[in-house]
This record gives C-alpha cells, structure tokens and sequence, in this order.
C-alpha cells in the first residue's frame, strides 16, 4: 500500500518560505495554490495568500494576458503579508515565466515545465528565444522538468484524451512542491476522491498525477534547488483553526450579526467581480435564516434589501466600485427614511470596469462623501481577512443600533486571500438583540410618530408594518420631525438635516477609542492605515522598529465617524506618514478633520504593498525629519 505521508523533516531549514504559481488561467493555478494552502494549514504553518487572476474570462492562450498566478507566504513567523518577493516560482508556461520573473530576487528558485518551451508558446509570449537556453536567467536557479510529458506518462493507463490528461498536470507539480516542503498528500487525495467521486477516470488520474509529482521529487536526483526544504512551525495560541477568505468571514460576520440582533437577513446583491463570493457564501447559509436574492441590477439589489429593512428584517447588499456608484440614489432612501442597512463595498481597481481582478482602496471617498445632498452614514474597513467577520457584526450593530446604513469596506485582496483563523468562541460575542416599536410608542393623541428617537443615540424608533396603530408612510421625501408626515417646512428641513448628522456624529461616543497598533503614544514618526495595508504597514514598523527608529503605528477601522481620540492622537506626533493604495483619500479626510499636515504613500498598481515599500518610506521620512 502507498503512503501519501511526507518524509521525515530533512534538507534545508527556513523560518518562512514564499511560493508562487503561475500559469495559463486554464492550468489550474488558484486551485493548485488554494489546495498547497490548506495543507500548509493543515501542516500548522502560519500562512498569507495572493490570488492574482487575470480579468478575462479565458484569454488566448499561452499569451501573457491570460496569466493566473497564487502566490502564498508560510511559516514559523507572524506572516501578515503574502510576501514581498517568491522564494520559488513555479512557472507552467513560458508567459507565466515572462510575466512572474521580474518578481524574483537574485537566486531564487524557478521550476518551470520545460515541455511548454515550445516555438509556439514562446512566440505567443513575446520571447524571441527561449530564455532556457540562454543566459537571462543566470541569476537564478533553474529546474527544468518535462512536466507535461510526465503527467501524460503517469495518467495513460486511465484512457483520456490528452487535453484532459493534461489538465492533470497542476496536480503533478503540487505533488513535487507538497514533497519539496513536507507537506502529506492524503488531505488532497481526500479532496479530490470527494470532489470527482463520480467520475472516477478523472479522480484517478488526478491522485496518480499527484503521487507521481510527489514520486519525482523522491527519486530524482537533479542538482541545484530540487531538494526538501523544512519549515518551522507557527508559535500559535491553541484553539481550533481553520483557513478562510475575507468574503467567506464576511457572509460568517454577517450570520453572526443576525443572530447577535435576533434579526433574520435578507442579502439582495447582483453579481460583480470581486463581490460575488459574498452572495456564494450567504447563499449556502440559508439555515441560518438567511435568504439570498441575485437581482436584475445593482438598483434593484439595494432596493429590495431597503425594503426587507422596511418589513423587519435585515437588509445587506453588496457591490463593488461601479456597482455601489449606481446604488447611491437608493443609499440616500435609507438615510431619508432611516432603516438599517449594511453595503458590503470589495474595492477593486479603477475608474470605470478599471482592473476588476486586482486590489485597490480607492472608494473611501465614495464611501464618506459620496452621496448627494447632506448625507452622512458611518464607515468602517476591515483589515484582513479573519478580521472581517468581526467588521460583519460591527456593521450590523451600528446599523441596528442607530437606524442608519453602514458602509463595510473590504478589497479584492481581503476578499480573495486566505490565512488561518482561530474559531472564535460565539458564546463570548456581546448580542445586541433589535426591539421593534410597540403600540406603547403611541402617543396619547393616538398619533403614531414613526420619527419618535432615543434620547442618546437619536435613533427613531422601528415599526414593523402590519402592527395595528403603527401605520406610517415612508419613502425619500423629507418627514416633519414632529409627526412623521410628510413636510416641506424649511425650519423642519434644517432640524432633520442636523439631527441625521448629530446621530451619526454621535457614533463617535459608541466606538472604542484609537488604540496605538505599535509604539509609543506620541514620538518622532506614526504610520497611519486602513484597510488592508495593516500587514505591510505592521511589518515594516516593527522592522524599522528593530532598527531603533522610533516609529509607531495606528489602524483605523472607523472611518466615519471617526473615533473621539483620534485627532489628539495625530497631533502627538512630529510627523505622520499615510499610506494607501489610492491616490490620497484617507489623507484628504484626516486633513479635512483634523488639519494634520500628514504626508503620503500612494500605490495604485492594482497589487498591494510590498513591506519594504514603507519601510524605505518610513527611513526616507526618518533622515528628511533628522535633517530638520
């Protein structure tokens, strides 16, 4: 019987390890990363992964358009990032090789599947020889395997046709990579006897394909890099983990909140890149009193959930850039007729369909500003992954608690990688359970005011239609403050445009106060972020850190309003450095605010920070400040 376990611990011993693949997006890239990840889990590494897919649905392929990469960072240390550089790059083709290879520092290891060098393969690719032979890649470590010849040896048994066999061919090398890095087979092979349980030629050849990979790498004896590397364990706090994605803890996050305010969901959402793993994720959650609706447009996906918000239950909605500019008309309905409502906003790259495949935060504005008329709602930003579920269940608080839409910021990036999550103890989570309004809330002229608030938050109360004297009429003209009628009395304007602002301003009093991520409380130098710039930002401040430099660090979640002691925060510090994957907008809002004269680091490449990016921007504004 063959064991599908790794050998013992051997070879080369790192602290951390960066692999990217890379290939055609028909090779199988993001499943091959996605599966080398969960046993990297399942193996008790820290790990931090990248998905970076092209836009197209199928480019031409072999071209350099059609490139699907997934790149993962694990090991023993915090990892936060994805990495700033691969240690290996695994390459399927030669327009993987071309358009990943500038990715790699001097030395590192390159695997490529030298039966794809072919003429035409390399002349879709733009190379006028083959790199192979030559010395542009000198500077690394090259191994060349005949992946594609090996595949087809090692399924020929199972009778397919050499197209499919040779989609078995993303299997193989994970096989190599799990034996280069002692990872076991058997979770994969579980994986994919589930997956392809009825049809059995393709489980077969894929775990034949897996094992054959993994056989290579132990019987090979090819000089350089092709050698087992061991990486240390992760110092974890004990629990019970799992990998997960940042749209997966949203739809979680989200489940969570309902339950927290005794509400059911109802999620109205049209399918946009990369948004839609949200409504995949709800719709398989229906258990949970959750119901999930793909509308005909944006539109109609933001007015039903107002509606749902109208009839008693929760309404959520989720788009991304484009999507969320066409649902501000009914944005300002909800605000007008104050129901609770979350918008789950994924950035991606833009203007316009922009680069919907890569990452970028540049929808603060729209999220703060972005709206017509005096329209304010509260905005938060989740920072990783693991980290959005609890974002989920902020968003559904504020929301509940002050009858307002809430604006929950993610990207492409949070929303596509993955880490390890310690479950939490749900028993822990503080609810909030929801009290609709009851025929108490009549006054004693039988008069029902829909607009009747707390004394401390202003929030007005939440009638649910059909309860006998609550009949109320709503909708986006402006309501007389007094009876809840319809007005257009200017006095009554100004009065209900200074109390929408006074209760979202008030959310200021019902949020933690800025905590110091790292540092000291005033000093030379802070890093301020949002979003998911905290890894890189983390690292580089605690490297810059180490070095003695005295540099804090602040992360800020609440971004409208935003926390009372922020502003006397910034000014403790001599110089502030902000940055973003935008042009400029959190800078702009906490100059607005606070009139900090901040400085920026701006990115908008569609990729996200590299760690050594702000730190160079952190020792670049160290010596500008002790020239000073």
């Amino acid at each position: 019987m063959t064991t599908t376990k790794s050998s013992a611990p051997a070879g080369d011993i790192r602290d951390s390890v960066v692999v990217r693949f890379a290939g055609d997006s028909g090779d199988g890239m993001q499943l091959t990363g996605s599966q080398f990840a969960v046993s990297t889990a399942l193996a008790g590494r820290g790990l931090s992964t990248f998905p970076d897919f092209p836009a197209e649905i199928r480019a031409p392929v072999g071209t350099t358009f059609g490139v699907s990469a997934y790149q993962i960072n694990f090991g023993s240390e915090d990892v936060m990032t994805a990495g700033d550089a691969p240690d290996v790059l695994v390459a399927m083709n030669p327009a993987a090789l071309k358009v990943n290879v500038d990715r790699l520092p001097e030395g590192g290891l390159i695997l490529v599947d030298s039966g794809s060098f072919t003429d035409r393969n390399l002349a879709k690719a733009g190379f006028e020889g083959n790199p192979l032979e030559g010395d542009d890649l000198a500077k690394f470590q090259v191994i060349e395997v005949d992946v594609s010849k090996l595949t087809l040896e090692a399924v020929s048994e199972y009778g397919l046709g050499k197209a499919d066999a040779l989609r078995c061919k993303n299997m193989w090398t994970l096989g190599l990579m799990l034996w280069m890095f002692n990872r076991d087979r058997q979770p994969i092979v579980d994986w994919l006897s589930e997956k392809f349980a009825k049809l059995e030629a393709i489980r077969e050849s894929n775990i034949a394909a897996l094992n054959a990979g993994h056989a290579f790498g132990e019987t090979s004896e090819i000089s350089g890099g092709l050698k087992q590397y061991h990486v240390r364990d992760a110092k974890k706090q004990p629990g019970t983990y799992r990998t997960v994605t940042g749209a997966e803890a949203i739809a979680w996050g989200l489940v969570a909140g309902g339950q927290l305010a005794n509400l059911p969901l109802f999620f109205g959402s049209y399918p946009i890149t990369p948004a839609s793993s949200v409504l995949h994720e709800l719709s398989k959650l229906k258990a949970f009193d959750v119901q999930t609706f793909q509308a005909e447009d944006e539109i109609a996906a933001i007015c039903s959930a107002i509606g749902a918000s109208y009839a008693g239950t929760l309404g959520i909605t989720s788009s991304s850039g484009p999507g969320i500019a066409l649902k501000t008309e009914a944005m300002g309905l909800a605000i007008s007729a104050e129901l609770p409502l979350v918008i789950v906003n994924s950035q991606r790259g833009g203007p316009s369909t922009g680069l919907p495949t890569k990452t970028e935060q540049s929808d603060l504005y729209q999220a703060i500003y972005g709206r017509n008329a005096d329209s304010p709602l509260p905005v938060i930003a989740s920072r990783s992954p693991s980290d959005s579920f609890y974002c989920a269940i902020e968003a559904i608080r504020l929301a509940t608690k002050f009858m307002t839409p809430v604006i929950l910021l993610t990207d492409g990036y949070i929303a596509n990688a993955a880490e390890p999550w310690l479950l939490p103890d749900l028993s822990a989570l503080e609810a909030f359970p929801v009290s609709f309004a009851t025929t108490d809330d009549i006054g004693p002229d039988g008069h029902f005011n829909p607009l009747k608030r707390d004394e401390t938050t202003l929030a007005r109360i939440w009638p649910k239609p059909g309860t006998a004297g609550l009949e109320y009429r709503t909708g986006g003209i402006e309501k007389s403050f007094d009876t809840g009628d319809i007005s257009y009395d200017p006095a009554n304007h100004q009065k209900m445009t200074d109390i929408r602002h006074q209760k979202i301003a008030g959310i200021a009093n019902d949020i933690p106060l800025q905590e110091v991520a790292q540092g000291n409380t005033s000093g030379d130098m802070v890093v301020v972020g949002w979003g998911s710039t905290y890894g890189p930002i983390t690292q580089a401040v605690h490297r810059a850190r180490q070095q003695g430099h005295d540099v804090s660090q602040i992360h800020i979640r609440h971004l409208a309003p935003f926390p009372s002691n922020l502003g006397e925060l910034l000014q403790g510090y001599r110089r502030v450095l902000v940055p973003e994957m935008n042009m400029g907008q959190l800078i702009t809002a906490l100059r607005d605010k606070y009139l900090v004269p901040a400085r920026p680091l701006n990115k908008v490449s569609g990729q996200p920070f590299k760690i050594q990016e702000i730190l160079d921007a952190i020792l670049e504004n160290v010596a500008a400040q002790a020239a000073e």
